[in-house]
């Protein structure tokens, strides 16, 4: 089963726009140089869609590599061959903070339009987990959010961290109902109503910490299928991981400033797991699960 072709793959959005299902999460890259080298990088290997958000704090290290690579013919890219998400702090929740923070971003990623931007979060900083106004300034964010859209600032615009409840209410004052959902989703973390219920919908589901925070292929959570179903496929855990995302329908985000790991990580396309290897994964949740970052529940 090894040294299989591969064509890299798209995910198509409810507009019929394309996204890259593999993109490049950059979380917790905050030095000017390595994020630039880690940006070059992946876009010579193959990526073109990049995950970022406002409380990364490196859009605008992201901007000044981008500038260098489409300066640099020998990248081959333009601004339309690159995908862009940024997403909205929870510090910034309403509709006029949003259209400044929107700005913000896109004078920091020094591009005219951004392909996605997502609520980060659906409560808002400094309020109370169940305090009513965390909604009320989460429909004033996708209000403005949606003008955005209308103005070409925006191509697509999306959620993040929304649970069930949350996409529900949407019916109810949504133009637009979100493109994307972005959320933690791995073996330990197998949100199956969730996925289901977003693709009822025609929302595609992205999922970030594939890995759950690392702790699924560095040693701290071992799991002898895992091992066992990654020997099959001559691939590494990693792979098999972001594999079984991609085929419950996600776009994965793996972050990485590992040059090897990059990749990896976007040579997991080559991979398709049989059903009952699917089984056999999604089986881990039922002894065990685990969320390692936010949990929206909590939020009204």
């Amino acid at each position: 089963m090894c040294n299989m072709d591969y064509i890299p793959r798209y995910t198509r959005l409810r507009d019929g726009l394309e996204i890259p299902t593999v993109g490049l999460g950059t979380f917790q890259l905050i030095d000017m140089d390595t994020t630039k080298s880690v940006i070059k990088d992946a876009i010579r290997i193959g990526y073109r869609h990049i995950d970022t958000a406002a409380v990364y704090g490196n859009e605008e290290m992201i901007g000044e590599a981008l500038q260098e690579i489409f300066s640099d013919e020998s990248f081959g890219v333009n601004r339309g061959d690159i995908w862009i998400t940024s997403k909205l702090s929870p510090g910034s929740q309403g509709y006029e903070s949003t259209i400044y923070a929107v700005q913000i971003s896109l004078a920091k990623l020094k591009l005219e339009y951004i392909d996605m931007y997502l609520i980060h979060w659906p409560g808002t900083s400094g309020l109370d987990p169940q305090d009513p106004q965390n909604k009320v300034n989460r429909i004033e964010s996708w209000r403005a959010l949606e003008y955005l859209k209308d103005k070409n600032m925006i191509r697509e615009i999306g959620v993040s961290n929304y649970q069930i409840s949350h996409l529900i209410e949407m019916e109810e004052y949504a133009k637009y109902l979100p493109s994307v959902n972005q959320c933690e989703f791995h073996p330990l973390l197998f949100t199956k109503d969730l996925v289901e219920f977003n693709q009822s919908l025609g929302i595609a589901f992205e999922a970030y910490s594939s890995f759950g925070e690392g702790n699924l292929v560095n040693g701290n959570y071992n799991f002898p299928v895992l091992e066992e179903i990654a020997s099959k496929y001559c691939a590494s855990i990693a792979q098999i991981l972001l594999c079984w995302g991609m085929q419950h329908g996600a776009i994965i985000l793996p972050k990485t400033s590992n040059t090897n790991r990059l990749v990896q990580n976007f040579e997991s396309q080559k991979i398709t797991l049989s059903e009952d290897d699917m089984d056999a994964i999604n089986n881990i949740s039922l002894t065990r699960t685990k969320r390692f970052i936010w949990d929206s529940n909590i939020i009204l």
